[in-house]
């Protein structure tokens, strides 16, 4: 006994086609209904999924304008005064010269100021 096409109630086997294909072929009538889409550049060349360019989808964001990101003097200052502090704190805590003695207060005020340097230095333009 052969093999029928069709499942229960003549549908169709899962995911094939009459022709036993799960897509039409290019260029027959089923390939004919998807109306090719058009790129930003109307160069007619379809692309995968459901793509809108960011402009018309309202997602663009214009590039900030140069005077914008630009950072002030006093920033790259203040970068350099909190690194070389930070590391002159916590140089002379080993060394025994602040007062106190050697104490984990030093090593924590150098490092927090290394710290907050580097955080200035990653929004330095």
């Amino acid at each position: 006994m052969a093999k029928a096409n069709t499942g229960p109630g003549r549908a169709q086997g899962k995911g094939r086609s009459a022709e036993g294909r799960a897509t039409a072929k290019p260029g027959t009538e089923g390939a004919a209904k998807a109306a090719p889409s058009k790129s930003s550049s109307g160069k007619g060349t379809s692309r995968v999924g459901r793509y809108t360019p960011a402009v018309e989808s309202g997602r663009y964001t214009p590039p900030i304008p140069r005077s914008v990101r630009r950072s002030p003097r006093w920033m790259g200052i203040l970068i350099l005064v909190l690194l070389l502090g930070g590391i002159l704190v916590v140089l002379l805590n080993y060394l025994l010269v602040l007062p106190g003695s050697a104490s984990a207060w030093y090593l924590v005020l150098g490092l927090a100021m290394m710290f907050v340097g580097f955080m200035l230095a990653t929004r330095y333009r």
